[in-house]
């Protein structure tokens, strides 16, 4: 991370100055067919991003947690994709009218650090999906997902490493271009192998090393 914890702390007041929202478990913060107005920064909480295929289905496109904004290209391009913000956990966040943002962000050059590192994992993200569904079979596909998934919405534990976000499976399927079905019976192969366990709290990594050496 390029930004000091002083930057990325004035970028969230920036955001304090406009308006305190929070969001159930499913709720719309961008609703579909929606042309945003304003900026959203994360206090607390997980949003994801997803759009609607052709096929009428959900298309992940990634997940947003504490201390990042969105939509972050449109915020800088103004361009809109016809991209859905959804809330996956209860959600706190700060509206702030893009207008305002521009304004500070044009004034300001320490809160461009932090941009730049919230930019820089985004186009992370997006390399790893790129290189996980060019794994040939759906099973190595979802462990490649589980793993980099882990990287930001994890915590340890005696068991091993769960997964903290209520995903569905059909999040999971969408994720790694397979059908519902297919990664149900995946993720419940992996389950039986002693890899994974399905919990309600999450999924949990029983052993990385081994997930990892799946792929190999």
């Amino acid at each position: 991370m390029l930004a000091s914890n002083a930057q990325r702390q004035k970028l969230k007041s920036v955001f304090e100055t406009g308006q305190r929202l929070t969001y159930k478990k499913g709720e719309f913060i961008i609703r579909p067919g929606e042309t945003p107005s304003s900026v959203y920064f994360i206090e607390s909480g997980v949003a994801k991003a997803y759009a609607i295929t052709k096929y009428a289905e959900e298309n992940v496109l990634i997940l947003r947690k504490s201390d990042e904004i969105f939509p972050l290209i449109w915020s800088h391009t103004g361009q809109e994709r016809g991209v859905i913000y959804e809330a996956v956990t209860p959600l706190v966040v700060f509206k702030l009218q893009r207008t305002v943002y521009e304004e500070n962000l044009l004034k300001d050059s320490d809160l461009l650090l932090p941009i730049l590192d919230m930019t820089t994992e985004m186009y992370r993200i997006h390399s790893e999906r790129i290189m996980t569904l060019e794994y040939r079979s759906v099973r190595e596909r979802i462990v490649s997902f589980l793993l980099q998934l882990a990287k930001r919405f994890s915590e340890k534990t005696e068991e091993g490493q769960r997964i903290t976000i209520p995903l569905r499976h059909a999040d999971i399927a969408s994720s790694v271009n397979a059908s519902r079905e297919s990664a149900t019976r995946e993720l419940h192969s992996l389950d039986q192998k002693g890899l994974i366990k399905l919990q309600k709290s999450g999924i949990l990594l029983c052993d990385i090393a081994k997930l990892k050496a799946f792929l190999e």
